[in-house]
C-alpha cells in the first residue's frame, strides 16, 4: 500500500547542485505559460487583483503580493535534499525575497509575473455556481495561490506555488492572505504524507511577517462552538508547495463545461489542450505520444481511477480525513492537495470529519464514495471532447465502463489495505467486520491499535493503551478476535499469499509496522505548535517537523512518550482541536 512517486520525468542528463537562486534560475521552464491560453483580457504586467469573471483562457498572469518583513520558519530539509537545493538556500536573501512573494528582482531566465487558474466547484458530485458573485461559476479558481517558477530538476518537472501570494481575479473579495497558523499545518500536512508514503504536494519553505497581520474568525480558548466566536489578529504568512502540476478535476470540469455549452468559439479547443497538458505533466510515462487524442482520454481516465482509488485507501490507511474532497480539491494528477480542514484520526469513527461544514459526505469512511463523485465529474469533462471526435461511440462506451467499474475498483485497493493493515495476506470479511465492531463499541485510538496490533501481542494487554476508556465487558471479545487473527496471519503473509510457510512473528511484525505508522500529525500536537510560532518561536513546529518524517521509525524514548499516546480526555470536543469550521 505504500505509494509510487509522482512521475513527471523529462530528459536530463546531468543532476543538478543547486546552491543559488542563479543555479536555480538556469532550469526554469514554463510549459503552462508557453503552451496553455492567457486569458486575453489579463493586464500583461500581473497587475490584475481584483475580483472579476474570467470567460477564456487557461491561466491569468499574477504578479504576487510580497509578505512584509519576511522572517523564517522552516523549510523541507528532504525535499531540499532531493531536489539538490542547499539548505542554506533557504535563508538567503534572494531566495527569501521570490518565495515570500516578491519576483521582481529574480534572475532571467525566471520571470518577475506569476500565474493563477479558474476552476470549477462540484460539491459530492454537483456543480455550484452560488459561490461565485457573478453567479455564473467564472468567477472561481486561485484566490490566493500563484504559482511563480516551473523548473526541471533532476529529470523532473515542478511547479512552485506561493499559498498566501496576495488577490487573484478569483479571490471573490477576500484578502489573498493565508495566516501563519494554517500555514504551518499545511506544511507539515505535506511533510508527514510524503513521509508516510500517500502521493502529495510537498512543502518548500514557509516564511511570516514579522509586521503584517489580518483578521479571522476564530475560536476563544477552550471554546465547544461548533462557529467561530471571536475575530483574531493573524500574521500572514506565506507557504511555498510544490508539484508535478496543480491541474485539478475542477479546472477540466471548468473548460468541459464551456465546451458542452459553446460559451466561447475555442471553448472545445482550449478543452484539448487542458487535457493533453495533463497528459503530459502526470501521465506522459503511461500515455504514448503517439496515440491518437480519443485513446488517450480513455487511457487517461483508467489510470487517474486506478490513482485516485488508491489514493483514497492510503488516505484510510494512515487516518486521514481531507475534510473538504470537492473536484476544486481534487488533484487531477492523482495525489493529495489543499490541506485545509483536515484532520487525522484519533478515535476511529466511521464518521470522523474534522470541518463541521463537511458533512457526512466527507466523513472517514465515505471519502471513497466522495473520490467517486469526483471521478463521474472527471470523466464528464473528458465526454464533450471524445463526442467531437469522428467515431467516437466506442470510446465514449469505453469511458463509461471506467467510469461505472469505480466503485469495483476501490473496493478491490480498500480490501488489500486492510489485509495489509492486518498482516493478511487475502481480505477477510468476518473478521474485519467484527473488527471494525469492537473498535467503535470499545472505543480505540486508530494509530496506536494497528502499531500494537503489529507487535503480534500475545494478548490484548499491549491492545489496551489504545483503549479510551474502560473495557470491561469487551475484553472476552477482544481476545476471542485476537485468537482468530492469530489464527489468520499464520495461513499467508502480507506480501506473498501463496507463499509455503507461513511469515514468522518476527517477519509479520515487519510487514505491518512498514504498512501502520507509530506516529500521526494529530491536531492536538499542531496547535501548541502554531501557538508557539505565533509568540516567535518556531522550536516546536522544527520538533513536529523532524518526528513527523519518520512516522514507521522507533524514536527515542522521550519522543514515543511525547507523540505516542492517546489523545488526553480534556481535549476531546474543544474548538480547533477536534474539529474546526475552517483554516485560512
Amino acid at each position: 500500500m505504500m505509494s509510487r512517486p509522482m512521475r513527471n520525468r523529462l530528459s536530463q542528463e546531468i543532476s543538478p547542485t543547486i546552491a543559488t537562486l542563479d543555479d536555480l534560475a538556469k532550469l526554469a521552464n514554463y510549459s503552462l505559460m508557453d503552451t496553455l491560453n492567457c486569458d486575453p483580457d489579463a493586464k500583461v504586467d500581473g497587475a490584475d487583483h481584483a475580483p472579476r469573471q474570467v470567460f477564456t483562457g487557461h491561466y491569468v498572469p499574477i504578479n504576487p503580493a510580497p509578505i512584509k518583513d519576511p522572517e523564517y520558519v522552516v523549510h523541507s530539509k528532504n525535499f531540499f535534499r532531493e531536489l539538490g537545493f542547499a539548505d542554506s538556500m533557504a535563508q538567503s536573501a534572494d531566495f527569501v525575497r521570490m518565495f515570500s512573494g516578491d519576483i521582481s528582482h529574480v534572475p532571467k531566465p525566471m520571470r518577475k509575473v506569476g500565474w493563477a487558474c479558474g476552476y470549477a466547484l462540484s460539491i459530492f458530485g454537483t456543480e455550484y455556481i452560488q459561490q461565485c458573485p457573478f453567479q455564473t461559476g467564472n468567477g472561481y479558481g486561485d484566490g490566493r495561490a500563484v504559482s511563480v517558477l516551473e523548473a526541471v530538476i533532476n529529470s523532473r518537472r515542478w511547479e512552485m506555488q506561493l499559498k498566501g501570494g496576495g488577490r487573484t481575479p478569483y479571490c471573490r473579495g477576500a484578502d489573498g492572505r493565508a495566516v501563519l497558523r494554517s500555514s504551518v499545518r499545511e506544511f507539515l500536512a505535506q511533510e508527514h504524507m510524503h513521509a508516510l508514503g500517500v502521493p502529495t504536494s510537498r512543502s518548500l519553505s514557509l516564511y511570516v511577517s514579522k509586521t503584517e497581520k489580518v483578521k479571522r474568525p476564530w475560536y476563544s480558548e477552550d471554546s465547544r462552538s461548533q462557529d467561530p466566536d471571536m475575530l483574531i489578529s493573524e500574521a500572514v504568512a506565506i507557504s511555498t508547495r510544490v508539484a508535478s502540476s496543480f491541474i485539478r478535476v475542477g479546472q477540466l470540469e471548468l473548460f468541459g463545461r464551456r465546451a458542452r455549452k459553446k460559451e466561447h468559439p475555442k471553448a472545445m479547443e482550449e478543452l484539448e489542450q487542458i487535457v493533453l497538458h495533463l497528459i503530459d505533466r502526470e501521465y506522459a510515462d503511461v500515455i504514448d505520444k503517439k496515440l491518437n487524442t480519443a485513446e488517450k482520454l480513455v487511457l487517461l481516465a483508467r489510470e487517474f481511477r486506478s490513482r485516485l482509488t488508491s489514493l483514497v485507501a492510503n488516505w484510510v490507511r494512515v487516518g486521514y480525513c481531507q475534510g473538504n474532497f470537492n473536484s476544486d480539491n481534487c488533484a487531477a494528477g492523482g495525489f493529495t492537495l489543499d490541506y485545509g480542514p483536515f484532520g487525522f484520526c484519533d478515535v476511529f469513527n466511521p464518521h470522523y470529519q474534522p470541518w463541521t461544514g463537511g458533512g457526512h459526505h466527507f466523513a472517514f469512511l465515505n471519502q471513497a464514495v466522495a473520490a467517486e463523485r469526483n471521478f463521474h465529474m472527471f470523466c464528464t469533462a473528458l465526454r464533450p471532447l471524445l463526442t467531437s471526435l469522428t467515431s467516437h461511440q466506442d470510446y465514449l462506451r469505453q469511458l463509461d465502463k471506467i467510469r461505472s467499474g469505480f466503485a469495483t475498483v476501490m473496493q478491490a485497493q480498500m480490501e488489500k489495505m486492510w489485509a495489509a493493515k492486518l498482516g493478511l495476506g487475502t481480505f477477510h470479511v468476518a473478521l474485519f467486520s467484527e473488527l471494525e465492531t469492537l473498535m467503535v463499541q470499545t472505543p480505540v485510538d486508530y494509530t496506536l491499535f494497528f502499531r500494537e496490533l503489529s507487535m503480534v501481542p500475545d494478548d490484548i494487554g499491549p491492545l489496551k493503551k489504545s483503549f479510551y476508556g474502560d473495557s470491561k465487558g469487551m475484553d472476552k471479545r477482544w481476545s476471542e478476535w485476537l485468537v482468530k487473527w492469530k489464527s489468520l496471519t499464520v495461513s499467508a503473509s502480507a506480501t506473498d499469499a501463496n507463499t509455503a510457510q507461513p511469515p514468522s512473528r518476527d517477519e509479520l511484525s515487519r510487514q505491518m509496522k512498514l504498512v501502520n505508522p507509530k506516529y500521526s500529525l494529530r491536531e492536538w500536537f499542531v496547535v501548541p505548535a502554531y501557538s508557539q510560532a505565533t509568540a516567535g518561536s518556531y522550536s516546536l513546529v522544527r520538533e513536529l517537523q523532524e518526528v513527523m518524517t519518520q512516522p514507521y521509525a522507533e524514536q527515542s524514548k522521550e519522543v514515543e512518550g511525547k507523540y505516542y499516546r492517546p489523545k488526553p480526555s480534556e481535549f476531546f470536543d474543544v474548538a480547533g482541536l477536534s474539529y474546526m469550521s475552517c483554516s485560512s
